[in-house]
């Protein structure tokens, strides 16, 4: 008897082909696909998807979640959008591994304003310890990247110093001992210090090791390189590719909103680099929002230690008159402000600086500066960071794929936190038609999986894993807007995950089935 069964669906199997018509079974967390007559075979629950898409669940490669997700195990963000699979780990910022718990719990102090805290302090140093904390205790599958800032404070520590061979050596079999224990690659966040000291024959050290194991290069790019030129960032991480051989992937690639050049210039990047035989592909999100930590504006220099010097920084009058001079005023000014912890600040949540500024009778700069040591560094920050004009180019560009850039913390988040993907069917596809529906699916499921390097996900495919997504195609919609950003999307029925349902009716049943997918094993 199977575990269940979905019946009258139409199938979308992941791989960009048009759909079929079949029945998906479960069994012992597998799929099996039965074509024709199915009144032969029982199961233990069926479903009927009669006018519905069934198709693998969603695998978002660019998540915050792997704090937030043990405080909040159920997830609901993500997984009723369809997403049962994220990468976390990105940006250069992963939570292990560590020499000690204190500086684990430092590092996470010093980027809270993008990853959050966990429930409770934390108490792992190795990341088989990180990983085993998600086995079973949380509602989608996580897999996770190395950062290079942990890599880089474990060889050099936190203060910007170049790596002596010695120390790159040391690094080096961080990558290694990491990968074996589950990692998939290594990330980077060149504009996230300490990672951002890293220069560029260090990060190349480092990926030919990721590259041995058979891992990736994920990398937000060095957007301190665009006085070099438009690309320079990008071809910085082209440039580590080549002199690597590791596979690259630029993570949020889009034009920005000030529509700077053409964003053929950046889709000719990636296609020139495929021409050579690369191989580099790329992430977008769906919407024209950026998001990150508002630390993010700080100088470098003032992060130069870690997480206390940045915090001396903003109460020193000289360090602050210094930063003054040195911040661009329209990243301070333009964006809105969220994760406000403290009760008195909670009517700053979803405004903009000026205003908040305004309403605390302060300059804007001295305001921000103030709440940062208030909140103790941990405040995000939207704004309109993309060219909405051209960021269907990217979402539908065959060397790309869809990932969320999620941040799940705050009053007024990220709308693409709550609708990255379900955006995908209701605008990209149905509405405004720059994608067929299967190689959009694609593009969310088996594309990120064979980045990743998942063996076993993204398809719906004999003995495969079961995570399944059943959605409307006619009435799925993102519901999330600046505005009104944490809506839930309507037209997602069913999430399922390791063969558990997950969302069931659009209603989340409390299972958590999910686990760490490790690098080299096929079950977990």
């Amino acid at each position: 008897m199977l575990d269940l069964l979905i019946v009258n669906g139409l199938v979308i199997d992941g791989s960009g082909s048009p759909g079929f018509h079949a029945a998906v079974g479960v069994q012992d967390e597998k799929v099996s696909l039965h074509r024709g007559d199915v009144g032969h075979l029982e199961a233990a629950r069926t479903i009927d998807a009669l006018g519905k898409v069934v198709c693998p669940g969603f695998v978002d490669l660019h998540s915050h979640a792997g704090l937030t997700i043990l405080g909040d195990p159920h997830h609901d963000p993500k997984v009723r959008q369809g997403v049962t699979t994220e990468l976390i780990g990105i940006d250069g910022i992963s939570h292990a591994p560590f020499k000690t718990v204190d500086e684990t719990n430092r590092y996470i102090w010093l980027d809270s304003g993008l990853n959050g805290y966990p429930p409770e302090p934390a108490n792992w140093l190795t990341v088989a310890d990180f990983l085993g904390k998600f086995d079973n205790t949380v509602a989608i599958n996580i897999a996770y990247i190395l950062g290079n800032s942990p890599v880089r404070i474990w060889g050099v520590g936190w203060n910007d110093l170049p790596a002596t061979n010695a120390q790159i050596a040391d690094m080096r079999s961080v990558v290694r001992e990491a990968m074996e224990e589950g990692a998939w690659g290594l990330s980077t966040g060149l504009d996230y210090p300490p990672g951002a000291y890293a220069s560029t024959d260090e990060l190349v050290a480092l990926s030919e090791e990721t590259a041995k194991l058979g891992g990736f290069y994920h990398t937000h790019t060095r957007a301190s390189l665009r006085s070099q030129g438009l690309l320079a960032p990008w071809e910085e991480a082209v440039e580590i590719g080549r002199r690597s051989g590791v596979p690259v992937h630029l993570t949020h690639y889009r034009q920005s909103a000030q529509g700077v050049g053409s964003h053929l210039d950046y889709l000719g990047l990636v296609e020139d680099a495929r021409e050579d035989g690369m191989d580099v592909t790329f992430d977008c999100y769906t919407y024209p929002y950026s998001g990150t930590t508002v630390t993010i504006g700080l100088p470098h220099w003032a992060k130069d230690g870690g997480p206390e010097r940045l915090m001396a920084a903003l109460k020193d009058p000289d360090d602050r008159a210094r930063m003054k001079n040195e911040v661009a005023r329209d990243r301070m000014e333009n964006n809105w402000l969220t994760n406000f912890t403290k009760p008195a600040n909670a009517k700053y949540d979803g405004r903009l600086l000026t205003d908040i500024a305004d309403m605390r009778g302060q300059d804007p700069q001295d305001a921000l500066f103030d709440l940062l040591i208030d909140e103790n560094l941990g405040i995000s920050t939207v704004g309109l960071g993309t060219n909405a004009q051209t960021l269907p180019a990217f979402v539908s560009h065959p060397a790309g794929m869809i990932a969320s850039d999620a941040i799940l913390f705050g009053e007024y988040p990220n709308p693409r936190t709550y609708g990255c993907f379900p955006i995908v069917l209701a605008e990209f596809v149905r509405a405004e038609k720059h994608l067929q529906l299967p190689e959009a699916i694609r593009k969310m499921t088996s594309f990120p999986a064979q980045r990743l390097g998942l063996p076993d996900r993204g398809l719906l495919r004999e003995g495969f894993r079961a995570d399944i997504v059943v959605f409307d195609p006619v009435t799925v919609k993102a519901m999330a807007t600046k505005e009104d950003p944490k809506q839930y999307p309507v037209g997602i029925h069913h999430v399922i995950v390791n063969g558990q349902v997950v969302i069931d009716g659009g209603e989340n049943t409390g299972a958590l089935p999910g686990r760490a997918l490790r690098r080299g094993r096929t079950a977990t």
